[in-house]
């Protein structure tokens, strides 16, 4: 096999291994193996890991869906339990970066406080309520999709996993990692990002959108009423309003910290996720 196939293989089970809990132990992980290099290059898969995490809540949220009794609360119940999946596979990786962001920027206008308070392992007033109603948002939105049609919330899911990782590439391209550079465990993931791991990032997106297409072009997967040009412009409203999602955090960030830190990262994913649901609602 190809030396670059072997390196893709390895840079994507090491994403993998960073940014869920799918095991990736024993004599896998002494196969992939770990530098700080790796662990950049890495980063470029980041919406591949998407790509595993959305069709994995996205196939439980559809059979749930097929199997719960065709009543008007079918939908909400999908949205919850699939949630569920999705913190218990990503091990609330990201809605922890959310609620240290929350706590560091709303705790403090002085930007060294606010990155001493985002350390803390502790979750502050303001960390909890946004995790709840980051939380909130997203079922809330997800059973409005459902409401209108099973698969159209099934293909949303999917598709915003992978975008919503997409997204926080370009933070780690555009702006500078601050904050404990000698114990911060994304220094070497933020430490640069080359131009090569950001393509393969905008090509693991755009592949996952193209699949989407092809799935309904072919099989008729959204509901009958929801024709290919409605679902392709709600399809990128939702990408639009994850990107505006995506560039008012980048802002934000800058204005108060000068940069980002990982759990910036995190917190970018959680907000562009919930716009990619609502680009979609929107778009109905």
């Amino acid at each position: 096999m190809p030396h670059f196939v072997l390196q893709f293989f390895r840079h994507y089970l090491l994403s993998l291994q960073f940014f869920t809990r799918i095991p990736v132990t024993g004599r896998l992980a002494d196969w992939v193996g770990y530098s700080p290099a790796m662990l950049r290059a890495s980063a470029g898969h980041f919406p591949g890991v998407g790509v595993l995490v959305g069709a994995l809540v996205a196939g439980f949220s559809f059979a749930l869906l097929m199997g719960l009794p065709p009543t008007g609360s079918a939908p909400l119940v999908a949205a919850v339990l699939s949630t569920v999946l999705g913190v218990l596979i990503t091990g609330a990786f990201h809605e922890d970066g959310l609620a240290d962001v929350a706590d560091g920027l709303g705790g403090s206008a002085d930007r060294d406080r606010a990155l001493v308070i985002m350390k803390d392992s502790r979750v502050g007033a303001f960390g909890a309520i946004a995790v709840v109603l980051a939380l909130l948002s997203k079922v809330a939105l997800l059973t409005l999709l459902g409401d209108v049609s099973a698969p159209l919330m099934v293909t949303a899911l999917f598709a915003a996993h992978v975008v919503s990782r997409t997204w926080p590439l370009l933070t780690i391209r555009l702006l500078p990692h601050v904050g404990d550079v000698a114990g911060s465990k994304s220094k070497p993931l933020a430490d640069q990002i080359s131009g090569a791991a950001l393509g393969t990032g905008f090509l693991w997106s755009l592949g996952a959108m193209a699949l989407v297409v092809y799935a309904q072009n072919t099989t008729e997967f959204i509901a009958i009423d929801l024709a290919m040009d409605s679902l392709l412009w709600a399809l990128l409203n939702a990408v639009a309003l994850s990107a505006v999602a995506w560039a008012l955090m980048a802002r934000w960030f800058w204005r108060r910290l000068g940069g980002f830190t990982g759990d910036c990262l995190g917190a970018t994913q959680q907000v562009c996720e919930m716009a990619f649901y609502l680009g979609v609602a929107l778009s109905l």
